[in-house]
């Protein structure tokens, strides 16, 4: 595949992705499929490359049910395939370790690069409010990058914010090292999801 060819193919599945709210609730995806796009949904950017997240996948129809009333009885839940939550972690700095030391005995970098890092870290996440956007920002690359990777495969998705974080929290005994950030459906959608309108790109931009 040539380089060009490889280009128009990404941009025409970002382009292609919609928020899709009705599914098939008879398709299924399996697990090996599944944890193919959380892979690479993984594999998504993020500060420091601590990797700040978490997911909890909701794969079968019981599970989904005991999500729905959390999501507010949004019927997506329970028809989709499957439902990812993706967890931000507020406690990322704690990843030092596991992310750097292999780097270090690989020689790919220096433990006094290591060092000088987790400095710069661990003084970042003494601030709570830092903590908690990173756990945000970097959470949600790994989400888009799991939303474009899935229609890349063939499936539709829809990121869901309209759900009760704390209930969420409660029911599911999510550490409090994580944040519940979002939802994202994924399956087959039964109609063509509705095209949305954007804002003139020319009005959001300014060249500086």
């Amino acid at each position: 595949m040539s380089v060009s060819t490889l280009e128009k193919n990404v941009l025409d599945v970002i382009k292609e992705r919609r928020a899709t709210k009705q599914y098939d609730p008879e398709a299924e995806i399996s697990r090996e499929e599944l944890m193919e796009l959380l892979q690479v949904m993984g594999e998504a950017p993020s500060a420091w490359n601590l990797q700040h997240w978490s997911f909890m996948a909701f794969h079968n129809k019981e599970s989904q049910e005991k999500l729905l009333p959390i999501a507010y009885n949004q019927q997506q839940i329970t028809e989709a395939s499957a439902v990812v939550a993706i967890l931000g972690d507020l406690r990322a700095n704690e990843n030092v370790d596991a992310v750097f030391d292999p780097a270090v005995e690989e020689g790919a970098m220096s433990a006094e690069i290591k060092q000088a890092l987790n400095g710069q870290i661990q003084g970042a996440y003494e601030n709570e409010q830092f903590a908690r956007d990173a756990a945000f920002t970097n959470a949600s690359l790994a989400a888009m990058q799991f939303m474009i990777a899935a229609k890349a495969k063939g499936w539709d998705t829809c990121p869901i914010g309209g759900f009760n974080a704390a209930q969420f929290v409660e029911e599911f005994e999510v550490s409090d090292r994580y944040v519940p950030v979002m939802l994202i459906t994924v399956g087959k959608g039964s109609k063509e999801a509705r095209k949305s309108g954007r804002l003139n790109i020319e009005d959001l931009v300014s060249f500086v």
